[in-house]
């Protein structure tokens, strides 16, 4: 198949796209090359793989370029998003712009087109809310739910927190809808923390590839709060065997939303990230602690039983081994991290 995938120079879409050519697909990539380590990624892939066409352009104003597009592809990987809480409280408008406005732009461009390729849209378990009624206990070294052994489900109530999390989870609901309203076949991953290679991760987003990376180049690193947050991970490589194998099971789960992520089986605190890294890199690592963060959750993890069931998916790469993958590749890549921090 032909796919597209939006924000295709950012981590997750370098990713995606190697992975999709190395299954004998063909790859078109869009992004405005607007964040840092874009460009880099994109003379990666052009680089490695010469059969990857790239379309410059903007999901907020590039109607035009969104309409043609989609007579050509079978399937789009929509990945182009604002990425950060932070982000969006400093500037709204922005934000609700490229996540709503944008997904709206991608969704009305498959709609008028005449191939009307499938849709799965990259949406955040951050449409959850803080989930503040759920009881939290301490366990050891980290948080975990009293009453909730597999993690959050799909069904539970949404509560959009944050200009982000109002972004996101109106673009959550649309693509929901334009596969009931208007028959087109889109699938929504609700994704949990994501990481791996080629994440050129900063203090406000990506926390594993910024502790990893801040650990190796000997740059400060500040935990807000105590430390004993608790995320469940997926490495990059298992997304992708997610999103692929829903691709080509369209027809069977159009309409579906998925949450998707390491599940109670690969969790990790801040706390014990750390003590990965100091165990591969053989050294103490120094953190210093402020205030928690408005709105951050004590505990996040992903109930994964119903992609689990729908697609036979399942996570393989360990926090342990993910996080040595992505250690490895910091430092391999040491010189170019540094030019784009």
């Amino acid at each position: 198949m032909k796919y597209l995938i939006t924000g295709g120079c950012g981590f997750i879409g370098v990713n995606f796209a190697e992975n999709l050519i190395k299954k004998g697909e063909e790859v078109v990539i869009l992004d405005n090359l607007s964040r840092k380590g874009t460009t880099q990624n994109l003379n990666y892939l052009i680089k490695n793989y010469s059969s990857i066409k790239f379309v410059h352009a903007d999901i907020r104003n590039d109607q035009e370029k969104l309409n043609s597009i989609m007579n050509e592809v079978d399937f789009v990987f929509h990945l182009a998003g604002q990425v950060a809480v932070t982000t969006s409280v400093k500037n709204p408008r922005e934000d609700f712009d490229i996540n709503a406005l944008g997904t709206f732009n991608i969704l009305e461009a498959i709609r008028q087109s005449a191939k009307k390729p499938g849709l799965i849209y990259a949406s955040t378990n951050k449409v959850y809310g803080g989930m503040t009624d759920i009881k939290i206990v301490k366990k050891e070294n980290r948080y975990v739910y009293e009453n909730l052994p597999n993690g959050i489900p799909e069904n539970r109530l949404l509560d959009f927190h944050s200009p982000y999390g109002c972004s996101k989870g109106t673009a959550d609901q649309y693509v929901r809808d334009y596969s009931r309203i208007f028959d087109l076949k889109t699938v929504v991953m609700r994704q949990s923390c994501i990481y791996g290679q080629r994440q050129f991760g900063i203090e406000d987003q990506g926390w594993v590839a910024w502790f990893t990376i801040a650990s190796h180049l000997e740059r400060p690193i500040t935990i807000y709060g105590d430390g004993m947050q608790v995320r469940d991970v997926l490495y990059v490589d298992d997304l992708f065997d997610a999103w692929y194998s829903a691709s080509k099971n369209i027809d069977n789960i159009s309409g579906e939303i998925f949450n998707v992520g390491g599940g109670p089986a690969y969790t990790m605190s801040l706390l014990e990230l750390l003590g990965i890294l100091e165990e591969i890199s053989q050294k103490k690592i120094p953190v210093s602690y402020s205030d928690w963060r408005p709105g951050d959750q004590p505990v996040y993890i992903s109930d994964i039983s119903h992609i689990k069931n729908k697609l036979n998916w399942e996570p393989k790469v360990t926090p342990k081994d993910g996080v040595a993958k992505l250690f490895a590749w910091v430092k391999e890549n040491e010189s170019n991290i540094k030019e784009i921090l």
